[in-house]
């Protein structure tokens, strides 16, 4: 059975199902299930099965870390991309208060670092419905999309001037 092996080929994940390891059952000691070995791995194709069959995204392993953070952890941006595709919580804290994005920073992977970051402000403005706003800075500060001021200039304008054209006849 693999334990923390991160490092680890496909071929060893194989031997996890003919074990008869669940899909969320932990794999090991320390609570990782075979979704947490693949992201660990940076197995995207192997992570992509298991998401396939029902794996949890979400799944905390024994320091709070989601196959989100193990893949953060090894710079895989392939499995990221599958677990934000998959809606994996992007804003998941680990026991120690750390992101996935925080960890790809702190591991010196700084492109998976903007594309967690980015993905939970894309999220973020989804579920606030703020169609009108951009990011501006480093800081994730929102400010009003310059290109939507000016299409709702433009339709309000346009709108004002049909009433006096119609108030005019």
């Amino acid at each position: 059975m693999l334990v923390l092996d991160c490092s680890s080929e496909s071929g060893s994940f194989s031997n996890l199902f003919e074990a008869g390891t669940g899909v969320n059952a932990p794999a090991d000691a320390f609570g990782q299930s075979p979704a947490h070995l693949a992201a660990c791995g940076g197995e995207a194709f192997f992570l992509l099965w298991q998401l396939q069959t029902g794996a949890d995204l979400n799944q905390q392993d024994c320091l709070g870390e989601a196959p989100i953070h193990k893949a953060a952890k090894v710079g895989s941006l392939e499995c990221l991309a599958l677990l934000v595709a998959g809606d994996a919580k992007i804003d998941l804290c680990n026991n120690s208060g750390q992101t996935a994005a925080d960890l790809a920073l702190a591991y010196g992977f700084l492109e998976c670092a903007k594309f967690l970051t980015t993905m939970q402000h894309t999220q973020t403005m989804k579920l606030t419905g703020q169609s009108g706003y951009t990011l501006s800075d480093k800081h994730g500060l929102l400010r009003e999309n310059p290109a939507a001021q000016k299409q709702e200039h433009e339709i309000s304008g346009s709108t004002s001037r049909k009433r006096r054209r119609s108030d005019g006849v």
